[in-house]
């Protein structure tokens, strides 16, 4: 069964992602859906461990940048409004 969820991403990486997505014949979500597979299917102690393979690295864009979840649900919402202006 599939779930939808909202994420938000640079805009210029999507386009090169759905660039990427659209050379493979593979939708946008089945992608994603396919690296978050990727990530899971093993125990990976942190973000550090997990693999990235060259094809991810041609949909990216500089340095990796690892933030820590914010510690409440308030915090999130903050977070998430400060990052609209």
């Amino acid at each position: 069964m599939d779930t939808k969820i909202t994420l938000s991403f640079n805009k210029d990486i999507i386009d090169r992602a759905k660039d990427f997505a659209d050379q493979n014949n593979i939708s946008l979500s089945r992608l994603t859906e396919f690296l978050y597979a990727q990530m899971t299917s093993k125990t990976y102690k942190s973000l550090e461990e997990l693999p990235i393979s060259d094809w991810v690295n041609m949909v990216s864009d500089g340095e990796v940048e690892y933030k820590r979840m914010p510690s409440s649900r308030k915090a999130m919402k903050d977070e998430f409004f400060e990052g609209k202006k």
